[in-house]
């Protein structure tokens, strides 16, 4: 087995996300997603276009296309990078900071 490691802290900003806030980088279609396979479908946020087309937001960073979930976080660090994070798992990583 391996050593064991311990996150370092690192300060961040996060807020949850809310659709219409201009948070993620782009949309793609729900067929598209269902049909690549890429990622489970299991409680991916999806929104209905102008057009009756049923779309879901993502956010990319160097790992690639990050679709957001229901209840997910948006995490902004320093560098300029941007992670998604579920609800069930900020709260047990992050504490806000108070100034």
């Amino acid at each position: 087995m391996g050593k064991k490691y311990q996150r370092i802290s690192l300060d961040v900003e996060a807020e949850k996300y809310e659709p219409g806030k201009g948070m993620e980088d782009g949309f793609d279609l729900w067929t598209h997603v269902l049909t690549h396979g890429w990622v489970s479908t299991e409680k991916l946020i999806k929104i209905e276009n102008e057009n009756g087309q049923l779309v879901c937001p993502f956010i990319k960073n160097r790992r690639g296309m990050i679709f957001i979930r229901e209840g997910d976080y948006i995490i902004y660090e320093a560098s300029g990078e941007r992670h998604c994070c579920g609800g069930d798992k900020f709260e047990k990583r992050y504490r806000e900071v108070k100034d």
